[in-house]
């Protein structure tokens, strides 16, 4: 038997999946698309949409909604100098530009394909991840300006590619190759999803615009309905994120940032 967009089964975990992306979003200084897609993806094909069509809308709805949170968080993070602007914007920018191709490229490729990709790319990041010091006992950041062009780049590609604002693949690389510590990762993370978000954003509107098979109250691949039920949850519990964020010990931080991406990776994967 089908679930309909309005069935209280289908509100409910909709609304406490936004609530909890929202939580991680501003602990962790990710968009919560990890959390988010995977739980669009089952319900929409729930409600007897194609799968192709459901991940595209999964994927497109949650960088919509993490646009929402990204500057909600950035600000709370801007309050606290966990920001580094000049880097942000550089890597903002060109991820901007990045995430738009990355969502173009995710409108022609099947469901399967998607939803291993998007697997396979959080489970590395992981796992490098964790093999990283969450605070550095030199904090030498990177001066270089075309390593961020290129960091950029890369976040926003798979940021448009599958849903999400790029956190999980952001954090890794700022951790790794640009020598941040986890605060300010965080921190600079949430800035660099308000450019990856609304390049991704835009990418899959314009693609999915005049898409058959779509559900009512949809803006091209962004399901109007799931966004309201997602994103007003996730803004009241982003900011309390941000603020828990703050008293954390940063390596707890990462371990339970590590946890997760695991988790969600092996399930879309199919492992689990």
């Amino acid at each position: 038997m089908e679930m309909t967009p309005t069935e209280p089964l289908y509100l409910g975990i909709l609304i406490f999946t936004g609530a909890f992306a929202g939580i991680i979003s501003g602990l962790l200084g990710v968009g919560g698309g990890f959390i988010m897609s995977p739980v669009q993806y089952w319900l929409l094909q729930e409600t007897g949409m194609q799968p192709d069509l459901a991940i595209r809308a999964a994927l497109g709805t949650s960088l919509f909604v993490i646009l929402i949170n990204a500057i909600f968080v950035t600000l709370k993070y801007h309050q606290k100098r966990a920001v580094l602007w000049k880097q942000a914007m550089l890597m903002g920018v060109s991820g901007s530009i990045a995430s738009f191709g990355g969502a173009a490229v995710a409108s022609y490729l099947p469901a399967s394909t998607l939803s291993t990709i998007f697997g396979v790319v959080i489970i590395m990041g992981a796992l490098k991840t964790y093999t990283m010091p969450a605070v550095k006992e030199k904090n030498e950041i990177s001066s270089n300006p075309v390593a961020y062009i290129f960091a950029g780049i890369i976040i926003g590609f798979f940021s448009g590619l599958l849903g999400i604002g790029g956190g999980v693949i952001g954090i890794p690389i700022m951790l790794i190759f640009l020598h941040f510590d986890m605060r300010k990762a965080v921190g600079t993370s949430a800035a660099i999803m308000i450019f990856t978000s609304f390049g991704g954003s835009v990418g899959y509107i314009i693609n999915g615009w005049g898409q058959t098979g779509l559900p009512s109250y949809s803006l091209g691949y962004i399901n109007l309905l799931n966004w309201i039920l997602l994103v007003v949850p996730g803004l009241l519990a982003a900011r309390k994120g941000a603020d828990v964020a703050h008293l954390v010990n940063p390596e707890y931080l990462k371990h339970l940032f590590v946890l997760l991406m695991i988790y969600v990776g092996l399930k879309m994967v199919g492992f689990i």
